[in-house]
C-alpha cells in the first residue's frame, strides 16, 4: 500500500523542494482536451499545427500548470494544501514525447501558514517551459492518506460520436 503525506507548516523549511517528471503523450493531450473542453487546433489538429510557429501539436499550457498543482497537492506541502494564488509564465512549447520536469521550491514562509513556492517546469534539455510562483496554505496538522489508484481512461472516436470508457483498476 502506498501513501501520500503532507509536510506541516512547522516542518517546512525555506529551500525545501519536491519534484515530478512526466512524458507528454498524445493521449495526455486528448484527455486534457476532453476534461477542459479546450479544442484549440494547435493541440489537436496536426495539419493545422504544421502551419503554426511551433510546426507540430503542442501541449495545452495548463497541462504543465496542472502538474505543478499535482506536486503541491501530493508532495509539498502535500494533502490538504489550499491553493490561494498562482502566476505562470509560458516560455517554450511542450511537444509530444517531451519529458517535463516539475520542481516546486519553498521560497518564503509567511504568517497564518502561508507558503510561497517557486515553480519551474523544464524539458529534457533543461530549458524552462513554465515558471512561476504560488501562494498556498500549508496545514498545521499531519495528513497521511492511502494513495488513490486512478482508473485507466480509454478515448474512443466513433462515427459521429465521441466516447470515453473508464476502466477501474482493482484496489
Amino acid at each position: 500500500m502506498e501513501y501520500i503525506e503532507n509536510r506541516t507548516y512547522d516542518e517546512i523549511k525555506v529551500s525545501d523542494r519536491a519534484e515530478l517528471s512526466r512524458v507528454l503523450t498524445k493521449h495526455d493531450i486528448l484527455q486534457f482536451a476532453v476534461m477542459s473542453g479546450d479544442v484549440n487546433p494547435a493541440h489537436l489538429d496536426e495539419e493545422y499545427a504544421k502551419n503554426t510557429i511551433f510546426q507540430e501539436i503542442i501541449a495545452h499550457g495548463m497541462w504543465g500548470g496542472s502538474l505543478i498543482s499535482t506536486v503541491m497537492a501530493t508532495q509539498l506541502p502535500g494533502p490538504g494544501t489550499i491553493y490561494l494564488e498562482q502566476s505562470l509564465k509560458f516560455t517554450k512549447p511542450v511537444y509530444v514525447g517531451d519529458t517535463v520536469n516539475i520542481i516546486v521550491t519553498v521560497k518564503e514562509k509567511r504568517p497564518k501558514n502561508r507558503v510561497v513556492l517557486d515553480c519551474l517546469c523544464s524539458n529534457q534539455n533543461g530549458d524552462a517551459v513554465i515558471s512561476g510562483e504560488a501562494l498556498v496554505i500549508a496545514l498545521a496538522e499531519k495528513v497521511r492518506r492511502e494513495r488513490i489508484v486512478l482508473p485507466e481512461i480509454e478515448l474512443k472516436n466513433g462515427a459521429g460520436t465521441n466516447s470515453i470508457t473508464v476502466m477501474h483498476q482493482a484496489s
